[in-house]
C-alpha cells in the first residue's frame, strides 16, 4: 500500500515536535520549582524563625541586664513590679524560649553555631543563677539595702566594669555572632535557590527559540500545503455563499483538500444551470417562465413553487400591512391622551405633596428657636421623600427645654400625617400640662394617639404609632431627664459612651387591658457632656463595599469619633458619611439626628 502523506500525518508531526519541547520546558521548570520550595520551606520553617527567637533572646538578656542592674541600684519593696518582672524573665521566660529555640537548633546545619548556641545557653544559665543567689537572694527587702556591706558587695557587680555588666555585654557579643551566623546560612540558601532559577531561566530561553524556530518552520510548511488551498477553498464558498458563484476551478490533489477541491468544482457546474431563474425570482419578477432542465432537477422545481407561493405571500402581507397601520395609529392616539393625562394628574400630586412638605416644615421648630433654647446643637434631618415621616420637636416649658427626635409609621405621604399627629398631640400635652416629665408626656402621647386612630386593643386593623426620644434639660440643675419608645438616649462623658436604653413599647399601640407606662430616667449632667439621640434611619442605610447595613454599632462608633468637634463640623461628617456609605443606593428610610453639647 503506497503511503500518503496525509494532512492528519503533517499536522500531527508537527504538534508532537512542539509537544516534545513543551514537555522538556515543564520538566525542567517542575524539577527547579520543586527545589526552589524546598529552599524557600527551609528559609521560612528554620532559619527565619530561629533568627526571630535568636533576637528575642537578645533582648530577653539586655532587659536582664537593665532589672538586675534596677534591682542593685534602686531601693524598694519586694512587690516591686521590675523585681517581678526579673523574676518572671528569670523563671519562666527565658526556660519557654530556650527551649523554642532549641527546637529549631536541632535542624541546623552548621556545628560550630550549635556548639557555640549551647555554650552560650550556659554562660547564660550561670548569669542569671549568680544574679538569684547573690542579689536577688540577698537585696530582698528594704531593710537589706540598708546593710552597707551588702551595698558594698553587690554595686560593683552592676558598674560599667562590673562582673555582671562584663559577662551580659559578653554574651550579647557572642550571641549577635550567632545571629549574623545564622543570616548568613539563610542568604546562602537563598543564593542557591536564585542559582537554580537563573539556571531555569538560561533553559526556559533556550526551550521558548526552539519553539519559536520549530513553530516558524512548522507555520511555513502548514501554510504551503493546507492553509492556502484552505483559503482558497473559502473564498470560493463566501463567493457562493453571496450569490457569486466562482469562475475559476480549484487544483485537485491526491489529499483530502485535492477531494474537496473536485466536490466544489462539481458544485459549481450545477449551480450555474439554475442561477439564470433563480435570479428572476429574487428581483420579484413573478411573470417569468421557467422550464426546469429535468424532472430530477429537485432546485428547479422548488423554484417553480417559491416563485407562485412568494407572489401568494405578498399580496396577503399587502393587506395586513394596510390593517396593521391603521391600528398602530389609533393605538399611538390613545396613548398620547393617556400621557397627558397622566401628566395632569402627577402635576397635580406633586405640587400638593410639595405644599404639604411646606405645611409640614411649619411645624418644625426655626434655627433661631433652636439656637436660643439649646445654643451649642445641631440637627441633621434628611427625607426620604418630599415629605417626611420623622421631625424633631424644641419647646420651653416652665425654664426648662424639651427637645425630641420622632419616628412616625412609614415614610412620605403616609408618614407625614403621622408627624402631623404627633406634633398636635406633644403641643397639647405640653400646653395644657404642669410639671410633667418625658415619661408623663409619652404616656399621654400614646394614649392620645390611640383615641385619634380608635386602636383600642391589639386586635385594632390600624396598628399606626411612633418611635420616639424625649428629653427634658435644665440648664440651672445641670440635669436631663429622659424617656424613650424604642429609640435609645446616647451620652458621651470623658469619651466614653453610655447609652440609656428606651422602653421596647411603641407609642399608639395597645399590648393589654392594662396599659404600661414608660420609664422616666433622670441623669446628673457635667459640663462638655454630648447627648444624642436619633429615629433608625441613619443606622438602617444599606451601602458600602457590600451593600450592608450601616448598623447601630458603627452609629454609635461615629458619634464617639466625633464627639470632640465642633456641633456644625459634627453635623457636615455625618452627612458626609452617609452619602459616602449610601454611594449609588436609594436612601431607604428618613433621617433626624439632634446632638446637644452642654
Amino acid at each position: 500500500m503506497k503511503f500518503r502523506f496525509t494532512i492528519g500525518r503533517r499536522i500531527g508531526t508537527g504538534f508532537g515536535v512542539l509537544i516534545m519541547l513543551t514537555l522538556g520546558a515543564f520538566l525542567s521548570t517542575n524539577l527547579t520549582l520543586k527545589s526552589g520550595r524546598e529552599k524557600t520551606n527551609e528559609v521560612t520553617t528554620i532559619y527565619t524563625p530561629s533568627d526571630s527567637l535568636l533576637k528575642e533572646l537578645n533582648l530577653k538578656v539586655v532587659n536582664a541586664k537593665m532589672l538586675i542592674t534596677n534591682w542593685v541600684m534602686i531601693q524598694s519593696s519586694p512587690e516591686d513590679k521590675d523585681k517581678h518582672r526579673l523574676d518572671s524573665l528569670i523563671k519562666y521566660e527565658y526556660p519557654a524560649l530556650k527551649k523554642k529555640i532549641q527546637v529549631y537548633e536541632k535542624h541546623w546545619t552548621n556545628q560550630q553555631t550549635i556548639t557555640a548556641l549551647d555554650y552560650l545557653f550556659m554562660e547564660i544559665d550561670t548569669l542569671f543563677n549568680v544574679n538569684d543567689r547573690m542579689i536577688m537572694g540577698q537585696l530582698n527587702s528594704f531593710a537589706s539595702y540598708e546593710d552597707a556591706s551588702v551595698d558594698f558587695l553587690m554595686r560593683p557587680l552592676v558598674d560599667a566594669d562590673g562582673d555582671i555588666t562584663k559577662k551580659s555585654i559578653d554574651i550579647l557579643g557572642k550571641l549577635q555572632l550567632i545571629i549574623e551566623a545564622q543570616q548568613q546560612e539563610a542568604t546562602d540558601v537563598t543564593n542557591q535557590m536564585l542559582h537554580s532559577f537563573d539556571v531555569l531561566d538560561r533553559i526556559v530561553r533556550f526551550l521558548g527559540i526552539a519553539l519559536l524556530i520549530g513553530g516558524i518552520i512548522i507555520a511555513f510548511f502548514t501554510v504551503q500545503s493546507i492553509v492556502r488551498p484552505v483559503k482558497q477553498l473559502k473564498d470560493m464558498l463566501l463567493s457562493m455563499a453571496k450569490g457569486v458563484l466562482p469562475t475559476l476551478k480549484t487544483k485537485e490533489t491526491g489529499d483530502e483538500i485535492g477531494q474537496m477541491s473536485a466536490a466544489m468544482n462539481n458544485l459549481i457546474e450545477g449551480m450555474k444551470r439554475t442561477t439564470v431563474f433563480a435570479n428572476e425570482v429574487g428581483r420579484g419578477n413573478f411573470e417569468s417562465e421557467y422550464t426546469p432542465l429535468s424532472e430530477e432537477d429537485t432546485l428547479g422545481q422548488a423554484l417553480l413553487k417559491m416563485r407562485t407561493d412568494l407572489y401568494e405571500n405578498e399580496q396577503v402581507l399587502e393587506r395586513k400591512v394596510v390593517e396593521r397601520t391603521e391600528e398602530v395609529v389609533q393605538q399611538k392616539q390613545e396613548i398620547e391622551v393617556k400621557n397627558r393625562e397622566l401628566e395632569i394628574l402627577y402635576k397635580h400630586v406633586t405640587d400638593s405633596i410639595r405644599y404639604a412638605k411646606r405645611i409640614q416644615e411649619s411645624i418644625l421648630p426655626p434655627d433661631n428657636v433652636i439656637h436660643k433654647l439649646l445654643p451649642d446643637s445641631f440637627v441633621f434631618y434628611k427625607p426620604k421623600d418630599i415629605v417626611s415621616g420623622d421631625f424633631y420637636w424644641v419647646s420651653e416649658s416652665e425654664s426648662k427645654v424639651l427637645f425630641s427626635t420622632i419616628d412616625c409609621t412609614g415614610h412620605g405621604v403616609p408618614g407625614a400625617f403621622m408627624s402631623l399627629v404627633g406634633y398636635n398631640l406633644l403641643k397639647e400635652i405640653t400646653d395644657t400640662g404642669h410639671n410633667l416629665q418625658p415619661a408623663s408626656i409619652l404616656d399621654a402621647l400614646s394614649e392620645g394617639v390611640r383615641n385619634t386612630l380608635h386602636q383600642f386593643d391589639n386586635k385594632s386593623s390600624s396598628k399606626d404609632g411612633m418611635d420616639i426620644a424625649l428629653c427634658m434639660l435644665d440648664y440651672t440643675k445641670m440635669e436631663l431627664q429622659y424617656a424613650g419608645a424604642m429609640n435609645s438616649l446616647y451620652l458621651i462623658r470623658n469619651k466614653t459612651m453610655q447609652e440609656i436604653k428606651a422602653d421596647k413599647l411603641f407609642i399608639g399601640y395597645s399590648y393589654s387591658d392594662q396599659q404600661k407606662t414608660y420609664t422616666n430616667h433622670t441623669i446628673k449632667l457635667q459640663k462638655g457632656d454630648c447627648i444624642y439621640i436619633s429615629s433608625d434611619g441613619y443606622a438602617d442605610q444599606f451601602g458600602g463595599p457590600r451593600g450592608r447595613k450601616f448598623m447601630v454599632n458603627n452609629f454609635r462608633h461615629l458619634l464617639v469619633e466625633i464627639h470632640h468637634r465642633p456641633l456644625n463640623i459634627q453635623k457636615e461628617i455625618l452627612e458626609a458619611r452617609f452619602d459616602e456609605w449610601k454611594g449609588s443606593l436609594d436612601q431607604v428610610d428618613d433621617i433626624c439626628v439632634m446632638g446637644i453639647k452642654v
